[in-house]
C-alpha cells in the first residue's frame, strides 16, 4: 500500500513529502489524487505533528500507529477530522516516520499494541484538529482584516463576513507561522458529526482490488530476493556449511552466513528457495535438543511447587482463610504455546548504501526496526529511513524484529536492495510464541455458598524479560486480568513464579488476559456449580459495586436467552474487564455424534465512547474468531526442540464455513474509550469450555479442546 503497483523506486520516494526535515510516506488509498497531480512538497504546510495541508487543499493526517487490520487508518483520522471540520472522505493518510513526537507514552516507544491506539489519541488528535482549525481561521481573518470570531469553517473552507471564502490550502502556509493556540475547547459528544458514526474503512477497497501494498508486495529496481535457512531446533547454531551446490544453481548471487542462519540471495525468490534446499549445513541443536511439550509442562509444574514466588496482589488474608476452611475448591489450568499465525509471513526489504539504509517493512515497532537495521548496517539510526507498509496481520508477532537483520546484512553485502521472505513453514516453526502457563487456583466457599477466599498462582516464562529487560518484581504482562480482577472476594491472593523454558516467548493478541481469563472464568463456573448457583447469578453477586460489568453480563444473558435454549443446546458464559472494556460472552453448543458444534456466540461490549462502531464490531468479531481458533486447535508442540506444526494443515485455524452465528451488541456509553482489538479474544475459551461442561459434565482444564480426547481434532462447526 505504500507504493502504487509498478511504481519505480524513484517515483516511490518522490511520492513522499519531506516536511520539517522528516520523511513522511503518503499512502495511496483509493480515491486519492496521484502524486503527479499534487503540488510540490515545498508547498505543503505542517500545522502540527499530525496534520499537513497542501496549497491545493489536500489534507493529510499523520497516523502514528501501524495498520494491521485494526482500522487505525480510518479511526484516528476521524478524530482529527471531527475538530478540523473537513470532509472525511477527502483525507489522506501518512504513515508516521520514526520520530520522538510519535512515541506512545502508554507503550514506552513508537509501538502499536496493547489496544490503546484510540485511547491515547482520543484527546491529542481532537486537540490537534481544533488547534489547526483555529490557526486556519485566524490566518484567514488576518488576511481579511476582520475579527476571527466572525469567521467559521466547514468542509475545509473558511467563511468570513460578506460571505468571503478561502480554502484551508490557501492559508495553510500563513497559519503554520502563527503561535499555537492554547485552551482550545473541544466538542462535546452531543456535537459530534463524525465520531460515533459508522464509516467505511479507507483501506478496504485497495485490499479487495489488490492495489493495497503490504511488505511482501514491495518492488524496487534491481532488487534481489533472499531465503533464510535456520536451525530446525529452536535456538540451534550452525557449525559447518558447504554451499557449493547452492552457489552453482541458476540465478544465485550469493550465499552468506548471518546471525540467524544462512541466507541465499538470488534473482528470483523461487531460485533462492530451490538453492536453499541444496545447502549442506551442520547444526548444533544446543540446549533444546531434548525439549518437548511434555517436558515444558513438567518444568512449569516443578517450578510452581519448588521455586520462589512473587506476590502481585494480597487482599485480606487468603492463606489463613483457606487454611481453616472446610469447603475448599482446587483446580489447575494449563495453557499451551501458541503461534501468531499471521496471514502474511515475515518479510523485509532493505536497501543499504554507504550513506544510509531504506527499510520497507510491516512492523509494529518502527523505532526498534530502525535501530536494529542501523546496528547491522553499521550506520547511525538517523541514517535509516523506515517505510512502514501495511501489515498482513500482527497480533504481536511484528513486535519482534528477528526477520529484519538478515535482509539488511544481505543488502549490505551485495550493494543492492534485497527482499527477504520467510516461507509459511519458516514462520510457523521459527517464530516467537505465546508462553505456556500453569495456573493453580484454590478457593473457599462459606456455608451460604459465597466465595470468601481465592488464591491464584501463575507459573510462566516472562515475555518482558526477553524483549524489554530488565524486569523488576512481577512481570505485569503475566498478571493481566488477574491483578485487576473485579470480583469482590474479600481475601484475594495472586502470586507468580517465573520459569523460562528455553523458547522465545512473545506478546500475542490479548497477552496474558487470555490465559488468566481462561483460568478465572473456568474456575468461576466450577465455584458456581459447587455452590449450587446459576453461573451468571454467582458472578453478579460478586459485582454488586460494578454497574458497567453487571450490565454487560445481564444483557448478554438476556440476548442469548440464557437457560432457555432448544433441546440439545447447552450454554456457557465468561466475562472479562480488560483494556478499559468490560464484556461478556455466551457460547451455545451441541454435541452431535460425538462432535462439537458451536451454534452461536453472543457478546455484549461496553468499550466506552466509540469512534467508529463499524470498526469496533469488526474487531470484536475478529477477536472472537481468533479466540475460538485458539481454544479449539491452538497448540505448538515440540519434539526434540523442533516445532511440529509447519503450516495451516497442522496448525488449524477457523474456516469461513465454520464460523458460528455471532451476535455482537455494542452498548452506548459516556465512559472514556476502551481498547477493542484484544478484549474479544479471552472470554471465548472459558465460555466454550463451560458450555462443554454443561453438555457433558466434563471439565477441560488444559487447552486446546481438540487435544483432550473429548472431541475429534476435526470438529465441525456450524
Amino acid at each position: 500500500m505504500n507504493a502504487t503497483p509498478g511504481m519505480s523506486r524513484r517515483g516511490f520516494l518522490g511520492a513522499t513529502a519531506r516536511v520539517g526535515g522528516t520523511v513522511l510516506l503518503t499512502l495511496s488509498l483509493p480515491g486519492w489524487a496521484t502524486a503527479g497531480k499534487r503540488q510540490a512538497a515545498a508547498a505543503a504546510a505542517q500545522l502540527n505533528a499530525w496534520l499537513v495541508i497542501d496549497a491545493d487543499n489536500t489534507v493529510s493526517v499523520i497516523v502514528d500507529r501501524c495498520e494491521m487490520g485494526q482500522g487505525v487508518y480510518t479511526a484516528l483520522p476521524m478524530l482529527l477530522a471531527e475538530e478540523l471540520h473537513v470532509r472525511f472522505e477527502a483525507i489522506k493518510v501518512i504513515a508516521a516516520p520514526v520520530a520522538d513526537v510519535y512515541v506512545s507514552p502508554g507503550n514506552g516507544g513508537q509501538i502499536t499494541g496493547t489496544s490503546n491506539s484510540v485511547q491515547e489519541s482520543w484527546d491529542k488528535l481532537r486537540l490537534a484538529g481544533a488547534q489547526a482549525r483555529t490557526l486556519l481561521i485566524a490566518a484567514a481573518a488576518n488576511l481579511w482584516g476582520v475579527d476571527a470570531a466572525t469567521c467559521h469553517a466547514h468542509d475545509g473552507i473558511i467563511t468570513g463576513p460578506a460571505d468571503k471564502t478561502l480554502t484551508y490550502g490557501a492559508v495553510a502556509a500563513a497559519a503554520a507561522k502563527l503561535p499555537i493556540p492554547h485552551d482550545v475547547p473541544l466538542k462535546s459528544s452531543r456535537q459530534f458529526k463524525l465520531i460515533g458514526k459508522p464509516r467505511r474503512r479507507l483501506d478496504s477497497p485497495g485490499k479487495v482490488d489488490g492495489s493495497a501494498q503490504f511488505g511482501i508486495d514491495v518492488k524496487l529496481p534491481g532488487m534481489l530476493h533472499a531465503a533464510l535457512a535456520q536451525s530446525p531446533v529452536l535456538g540451534g547454531k550452525m557449525t559447518a556449511l558447504d554451499a557449493a551446490a547452492a552457489q552453482a544453481m541458476p540465478g544465485v548471487r550469493k550465499v552468506l552466513i548471518v546471525d540467524s542462519g544462512v541466507a541465499v540471495v538470488a534473482e528470483h525468490y523461487w531460485q533462492a528457495l530451490q538453492a536453499r534446499k541444496q545447502l549442506n549445513i551442520t547444526w548444533d541443536p544446543g540446549a533444546n535438543a531434548g525439549l518437548d511439550t511434555a517436558s515444558v509442562y513438567q518444568l512449569l509444574e516443578t517450578a510452581a511447587k519448588t521455586d520462589p514466588n512473587l506476590t502481585a496482589r494480597a487482599d485480606g488474608d487468603a492463606p489463613a482463610v483457606l487454611g481453616k476452611s472446610a469447603n475448599l475448591l482446587h483446580a489447575v489450568y494449563e495453557l499451551p504455546l501458541l503461534a501468531h499465525a499471521t496471514m502474511e509471513p515475515m518479510n523485509c526489504t532493505a536497501d543499504v548504501t554507504a550513506h544510509g539504509c531504506d527499510l520497507y517493512v510491516g512492523t509494529q515497532v518502527p523505532q526498534v526496526a530502525q535501530t536494529t537495521a542501523a546496528a547491522v548496517a553499521g550506520l547511525d539510526p538517523s541514517q535509516v529511513r523506515v517505510f512502514t507498509t501495511l501489515l498482513g496481520g500482527g497480533f504481536g508477532r511484528r513486535l519482534d524484529v528477528d526477520f529484519i537483520p538478515a535482509a539488511v546484512a544481505a543488502s549490505k553485502a551485495l550493494g543492492v536492495p534485497v527482499k527477504l521472505i520467510w516461507t509459511r513453514e519458516d514462520d510457523m516453526s521459527h517464530g516467537t510464541y505465546r508462553p505456556p502457563a500453569r495456573e493453580e487456583i484454590t478457593a473457599a466457599l462459606d456455608d451460604a455458598g459465597r466465595l470468601i477466599a481465592w488464591s491464584l498462582h501463575i507459573t510462566s516464562p516472562s515475555i518482558t524479560a526477553r524483549m524489554f529487560p530488565p524486569v523488576k518484581g512481577v512481570d505485569d504482562s503475566v498478571i493481566e486480568a488477574a491483578v485487576n480482577c473485579p470480583y469482590a472476594v474479600p481475601n484475594y491472593s495472586l502470586t507468580y513464579t517465573r520459569r523460562e523454558i528455553g523458547v522465545d516467548v512473545a506478546y500475542m493478541r490479548s497477552v496474558s488476559h487470555a490465559a488468566n481469563c481462561f483460568a478465572i472464568e473456568s474456575f468461576m463456573d466450577e465455584a458456581a456449580h459447587a455452590a449450587g448457583k446459576d453461573p451468571i447469578e454467582f458472578r453478579l453477586s460478586l459485582l454488586e459495586q460494578k454497574p458497567r460489568e453487571r450490565r454487560v453480563i445481564q444483557l448478554a444473558a438476556e440476548r442469548a436467552k440464557w437457560r432457555h435454549t432448544a433441546a440439545g443446546r447447552f450454554q456457557g458464559m465468561a466475562f472479562m474487564a480488560g483494556y478499559g472494556t468490560p464484556l461478556a460472552q455466551v457460547v451455545e453448543i451441541s454435541i452431535e455424534d460425538g462432535q462439537l458444534k458451536v451454534h452461536r456466540i453472543t457478546c455484549v461490549v461496553d468499550c466506552g465512547q466509540m469512534v467508529n462502531p463499524r470498526i469496533v464490531e469488526s474487531q470484536i468479531v475478529s477477536g472472537i474468531i481468533f479466540g475460538l481458533t485458539s481454544a479449539l486447535w491452538g497448540n505448538i508442540t515440540l519434539v526434540g526442540g523442533e516445532v511440529q506444526e509447519k503450516n495451516f494443515n497442522a496448525y488449524r485455524v477457523l474456516r469461513g464455513n465454520e464460523v458460528p452465528a455471532l451476535d455482537v451488541h455494542l452498548l452506548d456509553s459516556d465512559a472514556p474509550p476502551g481498547g477493542i482489538g484484544e478484549p474479544g479474544v479471552p472470554p471465548v475459551a472459558p465460555a466454550l469450555c463451560n458450555a462443554i461442561f454443561a453438555a457433558t459434565g466434563q471439565r477441560i482444564r488444559r487447552l486446546p479442546v481438540a487435544a483432550q480426547g473429548l472431541l475429534p481434532a476435526t470438529a465441525s462447526l456450524v
